[in-house]
C-alpha cells in the first residue's frame, strides 16, 4: 500500500519559522534582562544616596550637638579693651567654644575650642579640629581629629534675630555676643556625584541671653 503525502497537521516547523521564533525569544530575553539591569543599577544609586543621606544626618547631628552647647567664652583682652568672645563665624569656617566636643578628649575638660573647615590638597573633606581651653591660641591650626572625604563644602549663615535676618558672617567682637543660631549646609559626593542636603538649623541658647 502506498503512502501518501503527509497531513497538513503533521507537517513540522520550517528553518525559517524555528528562525523566527529563537529570534523572538532572544529579544524578549535581551529585554527582560536589560529591564532587570536598569532596575539593579536604580536600586543601587538609591541604597547609595540613602547611606550618604543617612552618613549626612549623622555628621551634622554631632556637629549640632557641639554647635548647641556653644558658650560665650572670653579671651584675652587686650590693648586695654573688654576680652573678646571666642567666635568667628564666616561662610565657610566656623571657630566656637563649647561645654560639648564633637569628639570626647582624654581628660574631662569643661571648654573646647573646635574649628570647622573643608580642607584641600591630598586629603580633602571636612576637618574638625578641638583645643583645650584654656590656652593663647585657641584657634590654631593643629592636626585634626577627623577629615571627612566625603563632604566637598560646608556653608554657614548666622541668625541674628528672630525676625529671621540671616548673616554670611558674624563678628562676636562688634555683637558682643553669639548668634542666636547657625544653619549648616553640606554637600558631599557619592559615586562622582554632588549631593546638596537640606539646611540644617542649630539654635544656640546662649546667643538668646
Amino acid at each position: 500500500m502506498s503512502r501518501g503525502a503527509p497531513r497538513q497537521s503533521e507537517r513540522g516547523f520550517t528553518l525559517i519559522e524555528l528562525m523566527l521564533a529563537l529570534t523572538l525569544v532572544a529579544a524578549l530575553l535581551a529585554l527582560t534582562f536589560g529591564s532587570l539591569r536598569v532596575g539593579l543599577a536604580a536600586w543601587r544609586q538609591g541604597e547609595e544616596r540613602a547611606g550618604v543621606q543617612q552618613h549626612g544626618r549623622g555628621l551634622v547631628q554631632v556637629l549640632a550637638r557641639s554647635l548647641g552647647a556653644a558658650h560665650p567664652y572670653q579671651g584675652e583682652a587686650r590693648g586695654g579693651g573688654r576680652p573678646p568672645i571666642l567666635f568667628e563665624g564666616e561662610a565657610e569656617r566656623l571657630a566656637f567654644v563649647t561645654g560639648t566636643p564633637p569628639f570626647p578628649t582624654a581628660v574631662p575638660i569643661a571648654f573646647t575650642a573646635v574649628t570647622l573647615g573643608t580642607e584641600s590638597g591630598e586629603g580633602p573633606g571636612l576637618a574638625v579640629r578641638q583645643k583645650a581651653l584654656p590656652n593663647t591660641d585657641p584657634f590654631e591650626r593643629v592636626e585634626p581629629v577627623l577629615v571627612d572625604g566625603s563632604v566637598r563644602a560646608v556653608t554657614f549663615r548666622y541668625l541674628r534675630d528672630a525676625a529671621g535676618s540671616w548673616e554670611e558672617r558674624w563678628d562676636a567682637v562688634a555683637e558682643g555676643r553669639l548668634p542666636r543660631a547657625v544653619e549648616i549646609t553640606l554637600t558631599t559626593s557619592s559615586g562622582g556625584r554632588e549631593i546638596e542636603h537640606p539646611p540644617f538649623i542649630v539654635s544656640i541658647p546662649a546667643g538668646t541671653a
